[in-house]
């Protein structure tokens, strides 16, 4: 029988344990928008912490007022630090964990940075996660809709059971719990988001998509080919996937192609792409990876700055700046 886990939905939340707190969104970004109007539509005492720049006029634009980052963990009991993980640590060091106060609740919405302890609470101060399973502007979408997007929930070890059910008054508010809310640890959360993001979503998927392309590029097919049929029909599939799993996939796409699944799919990812796999799941379980990502961000950034750089100029990258020309209504895929 298989062990199915717990999902909680709107019945399991009381939204009064949110409701009656303050709440500081600890940067205005994708995510930090999405929660911060949410739980402002739901009722919640909102409370941005941002410094000037882009974050801070359009949370000004969305009728709040920003505050610097300590005053916003002084004047709240619940802080949600949304700001990119490499730097969770130096500003919840120097702005967030002396204004902290026992009773106080930190959270955020991946457990990177309580995993490998960039941000470790002072004595009477819990941690929490709940980590939507979307983008910022689909965590508001779907709230406007009026629904949400799945969440992920995760206290730390020793954490109360009033931190959890916080956490889904949280989870309800930014509209989690309509889609439901699925309980899980910070450790698995972390582990299992950051091997996906490098093995299979855009890592995984990055270097198919160009092995692919440069093989048929290789064999002297045109480039425009190779695109389309390596990079551009991508779409198609993964909607497929996305809405009903690889079964409704292969009902989906003619039988040439499903044949061509079964037969030549295992033969490029075969075990030892597997073992590979495991390799870079060892590398985030013992901290490796976590490590190296911040020691590139302590030293300036340069590592990151070279790969940003290396397909800049690849093939793939210019036919489909001009093949993408051919097609303006891909523009509207993009976030609003």
């Amino acid at each position: 029988m298989e062990n199915n886990a717990k999902i909680y939905y709107e019945a399991d939340a009381d939204l009064e344990l949110i409701t009656r707190r303050k709440i500081a969104i600890i940067g205005y970004g994708a995510q930090g928008r999405a929660h911060s109007l949410n739980l402002r539509d739901s009722g919640c005492d909102v409370i941005v912490g941002q410094r000037p720049g882009p974050g801070f006029d359009k949370a000004v634009s969305d009728g709040f007022q920003p505050i610097p980052i300590g005053e916003a963990a002084s004047a709240a009991n619940v802080i949600n630090v949304m700001l990119p993980d490499e730097v969770h640590g130096e500003v919840f060091e120097a702005l967030i964990k002396n204004c902290l106060s026992p009773g106080d609740i930190m959270i955020t919405c991946h457990g990177f940075s309580f995993h490998y302890q960039l941000m470790n609470p002072p004595a009477g101060v819990e941690s929490l996660l709940v980590a939507p399973k979307g983008q910022g502007h689909m965590v508001r979408g779907e709230y406007e809709r009026g629904g949400g997007v799945p969440c992920l929930i995760a206290i730390s070890e020793g954490s109360s059971e009033e931190t959890f059910q916080i956490g889904l008054a949280y989870a309800k508010a930014i509209g989690g719990t309509k889609a439901g809310v699925i309980p899980t640890t910070i450790a698995a959360e972390t582990e299992t988001d950051l091997f996906g993001e490098q093995a299979v979503l855009c890592g995984g998927v990055s270097a198919l998509v160009k092995a692919g392309f440069q093989t048929l590029v290789d064999a002297g097919y045109q480039p425009e080919l190779a695109y389309f049929e390596c990079l551009h029909e991508l779409k198609i599939i993964v909607d497929l996937l996305h809405r009903g799993g690889l079964n409704e996939m292969r009902e989906a796409i003619s039988n040439t192609a499903e044949y061509g699944d079964y037969v030549s799919g295992p033969a490029v990812i075969d075990d030892h792409v597997q073992d590979r796999m495991k390799q870079v799941l060892s590398e985030i379980q013992n901290g490796n990876f976590a490590k190296r990502f911040l020691a590139q961000h302590q030293s300036g950034g340069q590592e990151m700055e070279s790969f940003r750089g290396q397909d800049k100029d690849h093939l793939i990258e210019s036919t489909g700046t001009r093949l993408r020309e051919l097609m303006p209504w891909l523009q509207d895929d993009k976030p609003k």
